[in-house]
């Protein structure tokens, strides 16, 4: 009994030592790009420090609000967006450090690859290429990422 009440007064000394100690406190802001739903219950991104984490993206047709007709066409589109998303908080997609893309038909890989790898000028992020159920609004990808500001 002793012992523990020994452990837990160091705790809490510990965690008012931090607290008085003036520790950083992270700014976390909301990345929105333009034109987004304002009832959409999520952002785009959310930025802490120097990390980014971005959104599952779809790659809609802004005028049918539909995925196009071309695989290439709609992962431009997945691309663009996360692009324009890093944008905003100042990044690239270089400063991606790791991407999942969701797809309901897994032999759709290498078509979206031949899209995907003209976005990086240096390394490619790790990376998860996951077979899933449908995607909203009937699209072929979603993609979510990680990006650390270098």
């Amino acid at each position: 009994m002793k012992r523990t009440l020994i452990v837990f007064g160091v705790a809490a000394v510990l965690s008012l030592a931090a607290s008085a100690g003036g520790e950083k406190k992270i700014e976390r802001r909301a990345i929105n790009l333009p034109g987004r739903a304002a009832e959409l219950p999520f952002s785009d991104a959310v930025q802490v420090g120097d990390t980014l984490y971005l959104s599952g993206t779809i790659g809609l047709d802004p005028k049918t609000g539909k995925p196009p007709e071309s695989v290439e066409d709609e992962a431009r589109l997945v691309l663009d967006s996360m692009q324009a998303t890093l944008a905003a908080a100042g990044m690239t997609m270089d400063d991606l450090v790791t991407v999942t893309v969701h797809c309901p038909d897994v032999s759709l890989w290498q078509r979206f690859n031949s899209v995907y790898r003209g976005y990086f000028k240096k390394e490619f992020p790790a990376r998860a290429f996951v077979g899933s159920g449908p995607l909203l609004f009937g699209a072929r990808f979603e993609v979510q990422a990680i990006a650390v500001k270098r």
